[in-house]
């Protein structure tokens, strides 16, 4: 080119003499022969085509087509004379980040490779004679349903540049298709890009073509907000791009964002390299040292589960002890001669369900607990936060129980005893009369059979009724009453009545009657006569009135003590967040929760939701996401008090009141509280990790909001001011603040959920300017970055979060980071940063996510750091 400048312009084409004909030098000088040679080139190449298509009239418009395009290919490369050419330094670390961006296919789209692609086109055009049509182009190649519009650009895109103009592809092309698709050179990908963009082919990108890939972007990722603001949206690429407002923007601007935005995660990608590394010389270590290991995982079980352990092993030794006394006891007694082992089998079960129905009280003795864990140290020793694990334990313990005497006396001990002959029956004619019984009717009518098949069948539909399946059954999205209504004229009405938190509430209280029949029937004992030998009420006595006592003042509580409503605002992601003026001396540490009843859903049913509010605030706060039957009432019930209010606002329904205002008299609501949680005992730790998922942010909401007010505590000191003089359990002196740092993970894979708590967010980024508080959110919807379906998402993410300080997805001033975060890489990176450290991980929704938190928890306290797990129990 004689030293002039020169530029590399792509041409839809095919290879000519071993270089690809898209690939033409240009000088800038004038339009030379290599210009007119690379049109001949595309012309002629089009020319050759395969095209599918018939021949007549669409002939005309196949050759009409070609005519356009070479027109196109022409104002393309000519255009070039009317701006000057940036280059992108490709020599950059970024640039070697960025080879591992915009990526078709990844880890979130199945990772496909051309065998399971070919075998879904097989499969796909079973019944279309082979063509596979532009519908069903997402399916084949492995993306997700909610990528099909996405996937039919990209089909579109592919095709112009191949000249196919019909809607289905043959597997040949398929192939073709593929192969540019998954083409690990970072050029093919970017140029695939751009043609998915420039919908007309002439090189060049308008707002209206950003604006569309803009929407496509956003429905693939399920981010509504940022669909409906395309158009704002496009405006604002436009002018970070088009700096001499042409109108349009060349393929190397856009080259130019997605280097400059990969500059920055090149650190982070060494940070994951050397985290990757000491992972390696971990597991290298404990292959080598399997003894050591053994030792390291023995000793951290003990450390993690002592308690649990302990509390296990003398529930299981007292049982063990009592089935063997009784057991002895009535092997020496005459029964034995008669009825064999079986009734010591029978006596000895008899004896442990005596004391597991005495002891399944307690662990729902809430106020006890959490007066027990807060007043005194025994905390240190047993397990509070597992009450309702050990509930269910019990429970298990009650159904083997049951079960033993049961089946011993029916199978067993009748049987003997109705044919046992005269001489034997002699010594049981003190306990059955002297009429030996003729059958099986005679126990089952008598006051013993009747109080013990009815308790058998009330706990065995207490205890289905209870089971996870049955009692979190889910209300669709969108919920209300009238969809409620509309249900139950179905068939399902029957089932719908069966299942949900009202059905395991109701059917729970069943437990009233089977302590009442309990009594009855250990008083009614067949081989025990003596008053004191009748020890049913004994277990029973200390628990059943210590419950009684509990729920007595709380239906007292309830009866008095309404709160009053301050506001309500109810979300478009079925979600209510109510708060309520704080009763006077009502008291709370953050992470605690409390129960609420609404008298106009139900007189008797109690929640339990977590404090949302910080315990120096002067209101009460809950979130509440209609997961069930009664949550989805109690948001149609607020929904329509917003409604009538004057402060309603779009989508989000708002309503305030003030101290002492009526909304509504059938709209009174109760709270009964506060109970201990796990998370309470953050302060324990000088560095914490909060993760919260969806819904399960509330405690640790609460659990940040305090950080923040003690920061603000610990600023008024510094500065001479008086200190905090409010006394509440939840706040201590911000000198004995012992919380240094906490990284704070939300996890939610819808878009609207970061409204929930927005302004907590905020105000925590624009009071800790140290730092203490390291934020962390994720959108699951949105594809991993790297994924090309994310790009636009992430060039508009970094231009908007450097123009405005706010982040598109969450709205907030945390720049949020896209699919789930990489678990191992977060506990490696709290590890470095805090050596010789306790951390306290507190953890909040579903189980199976704790079970890989408590695993990596487990794997990492073998480093310096030691991380103690803990998990919220409702």
């Amino acid at each position: 080119m004689d030293g002039k400048k020169s530029t590399r312009f792509n041409v839809p084409g095919d290879t000519v003499s071993g270089t690809p004909s898209n690939h033409v030098e240009y000088d800038h000088g004038e339009v030379t022969r290599d210009v007119v040679d690379s049109v001949a080139v595309y012309t002629a190449n089009a020319e050759d085509r395969k095209l599918k298509v018939s021949f007549g009239s669409s002939g005309v418009r196949i050759a009409s087509m070609k005519n356009r395009q070479v027109s196109q290919e022409m104002k393309r490369l000519t255009s070039v004379r009317e701006r000057p050419q940036k280059q992108s330094s490709r020599s950059k670390s970024g640039a070697v980040h960025a080879l591992t961006g915009l990526k078709f296919i990844s880890k979130s789209d199945g990772g496909f490779d051309w065998k399971k692609v070919e075998k879904m086109f097989d499969e796909l055009t079973a019944a279309t004679n082979g063509f596979l049509p532009r519908a069903l182009f997402w399916e084949c190649i492995g993306m997700h349903k909610e990528s099909k519009e996405f996937a039919g650009a990209l089909f579109d895109a592919l095709a112009r540049r191949r000249n196919i103009m019909i809607d289905s592809i043959d597997k040949e092309e398929l192939k073709e298709f593929w192969e540019q698709i998954s083409d690990q050179s970072f050029d093919s990908r970017l140029q695939i890009f751009f043609d998915m963009v420039d919908k007309d082919a002439n090189g060049r990108i308008s707002k209206d073509e950003v604006k569309e890939i803009i929407s496509v972007s956003a429905c693939a990722n399920k981010l509504s907000s940022i669909q409906n603001g395309a158009d704002d949206y496009a405006t604002i690429i436009m002018e970070e791009l088009d700096h001499d407002n042409l109108g349009y923007i060349m393929i190397e601007d856009m080259e130019m964002l997605l280097l400059q935005d990969a500059a920055e995660p090149i650190r982070g990608s060494d940070s994951k390299a050397l985290s990757k590394m000491r992972s390696q010389k971990l597991k290298t270590k404990k292959k080598d040292v399997v003894i050591s290991r053994a030792y390291k995982d023995t000793k951290y079980f003990v450390h993690d589960n002592w308690q649990r352990v302990w509390v296990l092993a003398v529930w299981l030794g007292i049982m063990a002890g009592l089935f063997a006394y009784k057991y002895v006891e009535y092997k020496n007694r005459a029964a034995y001669q008669v009825m064999g082992v079986c009734v010591c089998l029978a006596k000895g079960a008899a004896e442990t369900l005596k004391f597991n129905m005495a002891l399944i009280l307690l662990p729902v003795c809430r106020k006890t607990i959490t007066w027990l864990r807060n007043k005194t140290r025994l905390g240190v020793a047993v397990p509070f936060d597992d009450n309702i694990i050990f509930h269910q334990i019990i429970t298990v313990g009650i159904a083997i129980g049951v079960g033993i005497h049961g089946l011993a006396h029916m199978t067993c001990d009748f049987p003997r005893l109705l044919h046992a002959d005269k001489q034997k029956y002699r010594l049981m004619e003190p306990f059955f009369g002297k009429d030996q019984p003729p059958n099986y009717w005679w126990f089952v009518k008598g006051v013993e059979g009747v109080t013990g098949i009815s308790m058998v069948v009330l706990m065995t539909i207490a205890f289905t009724l209870a089971s996870p399946w049955l009692r979190l059954r889910k209300v669709p999205r969108g919920n209300s009453l009238k969809y409620k209504k509309k249900e139950k004229q179905s068939l399902e009405k029957i089932l719908d009545k069966l299942t949900g938190f009202n059905a395991f509430w109701y059917s729970h209280h069943l437990f009233i009657i089977v302590y009442v029949l309990l009594i009855v029937h250990g008083v009614k004992l067949y081989l025990t006569h003596e008053w004191y030998k009748k020890t049913t009420w004994m277990y029973l006595a200390v628990p059943i009135i210590l419950y009684a006592c509990e729920r007595l003042t709380r239906a007292y509580r309830s009866s008095t003590e309404n709160v009053s409503i301050k506001k309500v605002v109810v979300y478009p992601e079925n979600l209510l967040a109510l708060q309520v003026f704080k009763p006077e001396g009502f008291k709370y540490k953050s992470g605690q929760y409390m129960f609420v009843k609404c008298a106009a859903i139900s007189p008797f049913e109690w929640h339990p939701f977590s404090i949302t509010s910080a315990p120096d605030d002067d209101y009460l706060s809950v979130h509440i996401r209609s997961l069930g039957d009664w949550t989805a009432e109690i948001r149609e019930v607020f929904s329509k008090v917003c409604q009538s209010s004057p402060t309603r606002k779009s989508e989000v329904l708002r309503a305030e009141f003030n101290q002492g205002d009526k909304i509504n008299s059938s709209v009174k609501v109760s709270i009964d509280g506060p109970y201990g949680a796990p998370a309470q005992d953050y302060k324990s730790y000088e560095v914490v990790l909060l993760i919260g998922l969806g819904i399960g942010a509330t405690p640790m909401i609460s659990i940040v909001k305090d950080i923040v007010n003690n920061i603000k505590a610990k600023e008024e000191e510094d500065n001479n001011s008086s200190p905090l003089t409010k006394e509440s359990p939840g706040h201590s002196s911000a000198s004995e603040f012992k919380t240094r740092k906490a990284y704070f993970y939300w996890i939610s894979p819808s878009q609207g959920s970061f409204d929930w708590f927005k302004g907590v967010i905020n105000e925590v980024t624009d009071v800790d300017k140290n730092g203490v508080v390291e934020m962390h959110i994720h959108c699951t919807s949105v594809y991993e970055e790297g994924n090309v379906q994310s790009a636009v998402i992430a060039m508009l993410q970094s231009i908007y979060y450097e123009k405005r300080g706010i982040d598109v997805v969450t709205g907030t001033h945390v720049k949020s980071h896209f699919a789930k975060p990489d678990w191992q890489k977060v506990y490696q990176g709290i590890a470095d940063k805090h050596t010789n450290s306790r951390v306290g991980v507190f953890y909040c929704g579903p189980p199976p996510a704790a079970v890989k938190l408590k695993k990596l928890a487990a794997d990492f306290s073998r480093t310096s750091t030691e991380f103690e797990f803990h998990k919220e129990n409702f």
